[in-house]
């Protein structure tokens, strides 16, 4: 009788435990093709890189003047670790918003300013 009471103690305490990790490999496994911005680490902590000015290519989405913003289908980022994926830059200047044409390729610099990815310069 001590030992069945035992294993179902021993049991009962296991269960919640085992859920905490399939909680974390599902979580794991959610972030593992990095397709999902909010699986990555885009705080300003994680960027060794928040001060330094990255290369991006891609195809130009939408221009929202505006709020002075443009969205971009980019090609990986490797200075960032980032996959290719498609995401809106903040512009540092109105006058760049000009040298975006929906449809185009563009070639652009941008640097991380706060939370905000800001382009600086487009060629």
């Amino acid at each position: 009788m001590k030992k069945l009471t035992l294993a179902t103690l021993v049991l009962a305490m296991a269960l919640p435990a085992g859920g905490v990790f399939a909680q974390q490999k599902m979580n794991d496994m959610k972030c593992a093709d990095m397709k999902d911005m909010k699986c990555m680490d885009m705080s300003e902590k994680s960027a060794t890189n928040q001060h330094a000015t990255h290369m991006a290519k891609g195809m130009v989405k939408k221009i929202d003047t505006k709020t002075g913003m443009v969205t971009v289908a980019h090609e990986a980022v490797t200075s960032m670790k980032w996959p290719a994926m498609t995401m809106s830059f903040k512009v540092k200047d109105q006058m760049l918003l000009e040298k975006f044409t929906a449809g185009n390729k563009v070639e652009f610099e941008f640097k991380q300013e706060g939370k905000d990815f800001v382009v600086t310069a487009v060629k």
